[in-house]
């Protein structure tokens, strides 16, 4: 629950609490159990909600019909905008009863292999935790902010034409490339870089590395050209 971010654990008649063993599970989480509401029913724990969804592994012959795990967590937060909602799980052993099911308005399902669809309570309820998070934030939850960002700003259209002439003179001084016969290479290398979306960064490596194979072809060493050596190191940092 807290690596999803939710914060609300209602508690239906357990069996021991509170308990070294679940603090001990808890990882750090310990927090959510502190503040966790200890309820004698189901009824009890649903009071005030106007939405509840029970997770249901099997079909049942009563009570709502199951959904998917990703529309009712569409399904959940489109009803939290009237009020409290609910997400309702069994225990590990026996799951829900059809009369707990029967409380809720809706139940979800997760499609696990038909063949073997034993998830235990941790797993379900992450799976239902995560859905909502993605819906909650329509599929693009927030990145943590890396201390360096690995990230530089992207190459203008300048310095990446730079670049293709500075890789084009060197095929042309290899003899990899005839500019009396093109053919199709220049498209295709501009198809290639312009599908990595070129940063500033990977330009002045690029260039670098030109520059290093266009002193190599003339027989002289990257420390007879001190400002494209630097050049070159300065876009590692």
């Amino acid at each position: 629950m807290k690596t999803m971010g939710l914060q609300r654990l209602m508690l239906v008649a357990p069996q021991r609490f509170p308990d070294p063993e679940a603090t001990a599970r808890a990882s750090g989480a310990s927090d959510l159990l502190d503040a966790a509401t200890v309820c004698s029913s189901l009824d009890e724990a649903l009071q005030g909600t106007v939405f509840a969804i029970a997770l249901s592994a099997r079909a049942r012959d009563l009570g709502p019909e199951p959904a998917q795990a990703r529309q009712a967590a569409l399904d959940l937060l489109a009803r939290a905008e009237t009020g409290e909602v609910a997400l309702v799980f069994g225990n590990e052993t026996s799951g829900l009863s059809n009369a707990e099911l029967q409380r809720c308005h809706a139940a979800v399902t997760i499609p696990a292999n038909l063949d073997y669809s034993s998830l235990n309570l941790g797993a379900a309820v992450q799976i239902l935790a995560y859905e909502l998070r993605m819906a909650a934030f329509d599929a693009a939850p927030p990145r943590p902010q890396l201390a360096t960002p690995s990230l530089s700003d992207p190459a203008t259209h300048e310095e990446i034409e730079g670049f293709y002439g500075h890789l084009e003179r060197l095929m042309i001084r290899t003899g990899f490339h005839d500019p009396a016969r093109p053919k199709r290479l220049l498209p295709k290398l501009r198809r290639l870089f312009g599908r990595a979306q070129l940063e500033k960064d990977e330009v002045n490596i690029l260039r670098g590395i030109v520059a290093a194979a266009e002193m190599a072809a003339e027989g002289r060493t990257p420390g007879q050209a001190g400002g494209t050596r630097g050049a070159a190191d300065k876009s590692n940092n």
